[in-house]
């Protein structure tokens, strides 16, 4: 199915004839421009084209889109689309929140590859250049390219380029030279990266783009990767930004096996955001935060943590739940909601990136997971609530999140405090309750069964005559004398 174009805007038609499924034959590099195009027969497959070198194979899928979706012809030498002024308004005015936070990210990734000779471009998620820097100078020039305000380079009208093929694969992409579908664009190099709200949608896509044919030889590479640091950058302001009254954690595996991640939660702990590297590598989606997902599924800690305030990040070693791996984390307290202590300056300091600092951050030494048991007040308060609800069914999980710690953590504190698991505790509990009825009444064991939370007579009389060594009617038997 052809994908749409941004609003306002047509695809470019091809001035070819296209009929049936058609997919390009690349030829040889320098002559990658002449497409020779197959019609199959019908009911079969379109014929693979042939192997092409691996500069176009990299865009090959782009190609193709390009040719049979939209049908944009690569001989055409229009000038790309500009919007008007009022037109870049309307497109800017919803991005107004990712300007801001990208204004000092575009600063400086211009100072690394202005020299080069490149502009930086932030567009919208329809392709439109909203926001840029770039030599003033060289103003003319740059629109003669459409590498400026207001150019427009989605996909469907411009050809694989650097910033429509991103949007469309939603990946950093380089488009270099030749590799631009259309002839027209291929003295550009352009290098786009997505940029990700705080909830994992794609909000638009930072872009270096520079005239290939002028300056000295570029490293295209390099101008990739930081504009990718960049945007990373730019998404993690938006996340702090959406998330200022909620603890922020930062964190990466130790052994750097995976990139950098944001989550957010509440004073409880329980999960209110997550970005699209933590959605991916923890399987949560919009279910789990909704649903109140504890950290504690995720990383074993002690809730003290989240008590210390100061404004301060908190920077500790957390085990995964379940696992032996240890995470490098950094803590961002949440703002202050007072409009007195809230201003500007800590606004600032809150949304600053911290990601690429993980690596390098000093860390404390990750504490044993059942070090210390729960606390006294922990204690009292998990052992009353299971003597209030002891006759109903209660979870490991359950009372793992009154302490906020993992199941296993929790049955490891819990062990240390007590002297034996919960479950065992629970289930002396309603013993007692089961010995304390037969004493004192005469219902029928059918019914204190039910009544202390055993799922039947049966299940009654067994567990308590390994904890007491006879039957309940025989224990009766014996209160009653």
């Amino acid at each position: 199915m052809a994908r749409k174009c941004p609003r306002g805007f047509v695809a470019i038609e091809s001035s070819g004839t296209l009929k049936g499924n058609v997919i390009p034959k690349l030829l040889h590099r320098d002559d990658s421009r002449h497409i020779a195009s197959t019609p199959a027969s019908p009911g079969q497959r379109p014929p693979e084209p042939p192997s092409p070198n691996s500069a176009v194979d990299e865009v090959s899928d782009s190609w193709r889109r390009c040719l049979v979706d939209y049908h944009v012809d690569p001989r055409s030498r229009t000038s790309p689309n500009v919007v008007t002024p009022s037109e870049l308004a309307v497109s800017t005015e919803p991005a107004v929140d990712v300007i801001t936070q990208a204004r000092e990210e575009i600063d400086r990734l211009y100072a690394i590859v202005r020299q080069q000779g490149y502009v930086v471009l932030l567009c919208n998620s329809e392709g439109v250049a909203i926001h840029h820097r770039g030599d003033e100078n060289r103003a003319g020039d740059f629109k003669h390219w459409g590498i400026w305000l207001g150019g427009v380079w989605s996909e469907c009208i411009e050809g694989t380029n650097g910033i429509g093929t991103c949007i469309t694969e939603q990946r950093p992409v380089l488009v270099h030279r030749g590799q631009h579908y259309r002839s027209r664009h291929s003295q550009l190099t352009c290098a786009g990266a997505p940029i990700f709200d705080a909830v994992g949608r794609l909000s638009g896509v930072l872009d270096v783009s520079a005239v290939a044919s002028e300056g000295p030889d570029r490293p295209e590479h390099l101008a990739l990767a930081a504009t990718i640091a960049s945007a990373r950058a730019v998404e993690e302001r938006l996340f702090r930004q959406h998330f200022g009254y909620a603890w922020i954690i930062a964190t990466m595996p130790a052994d750097e096996s995976l990139a950098g991640l944001l989550l957010a939660v509440d004073e409880d702990q329980r999960l209110v955001g997550a970005d699209r590297v933590a959605r991916s590598a923890f399987s949560i989606d919009d279910n789990c935060i909704a649903a109140g997902t504890h950290l504690s599924a995720l990383f074993e800690y002690s809730p003290s943590v989240f008590r210390k305030r100061g404004g301060q990040d908190i920077p500790l070693p957390l085990h995964r739940t379940g696992r032996q791996e240890i995470w490098r984390v950094l803590l961002t307290p949440p703002l202050a909601r007072s409009g007195v202590a809230r201003n500007w300056p800590d606004a600032m300091v809150h949304a600053r990136p911290r990601l690429s600092m993980l690596p390098y951050m000093p860390m404390p030494e990750a504490p044993e997971a059942n070090r210390g048991g729960l606390s006294p007040a922990m204690r009292k308060r998990i052992c009353d609530y299971i003597e209030a609800h002891s006759s109903e069914k209660i979870s490991l999980g359950d009372l793992a999140s009154m302490a906020g710690l993992s199941p296993n953590h929790f049955a490891r504190a819990f062990q240390q405090s007590v002297g034996i698991p919960p479950h065992q505790y629970l289930l002396r509990r309603r013993l007692e309750h089961v010995e304390q009825m037969l004493r004192d009444t005469q219902l029928p064991l059918a019914q204190i069964a039910q009544s202390v939370g055993f799922s039947d007579q049966a299940h009654l009389a067994r567990h308590f005559r390994r904890l007491t060594g006879m039957p309940p009617s025989l224990a009766r038997g014996a209160a009653a004398r």
